[in-house]
């Protein structure tokens, strides 16, 4: 299901995760992410990837972006743009969608460049996700 509020500036976000991207630390899998949240209150955050050669001590763009701004005090998030250096649509992985999910559901911009992308609802993407209601 796609969706299109049409409140969000999907190309600037775009166009900062493109920037962001550069700035990737790929060296093993040479596969470069850029990721932009954008919060209630009007702010961009981004992030990158950022490998390791202990590949699960790797961190993906979106929660390099989540970090971000968690890290200034931001926790309500209205939407993310994902590009990465494919050419093609990236979606989260599975443990991305399970942190955003913590946040509750947004609007997922899935973009090959501001011209070329896809919206969708984290809930389309990760139905009945774990949350804190399942930890009773």
């Amino acid at each position: 299901m796609v969706y299109n509020y049409g409140m969000i500036d999907y190309k600037k976000m775009i166009n900062l995760a493109l920037a962001c991207m550069q700035h990737s630390y790929s060296p093993y899998s040479h596969f470069k992410v850029g990721a932009c949240i954008l919060t209630k209150s009007g702010n961009y955050y981004v992030g990158t990837n950022i490998e390791n050669a202990s590949y699960g001590a790797s961190i993906c763009a979106e929660r390099s972006a989540i970090a971000c701004a968690v890290s200034q005090g931001e926790t309500e998030f209205m939407a993310i743009a994902i590009v990465s250096s494919s050419g093609d649509f990236t979606p989260p992985c599975g443990i991305c969608r399970q942190v955003l999910s913590e946040f509750k559901d947004m609007e997922i911009v899935l973009a090959k460049d501001e011209k070329s992308f896809k919206v969708y609802s984290l809930k389309n993407l990760l139905p009945n996700n774990f949350d804190a209601g399942d930890m009773r």
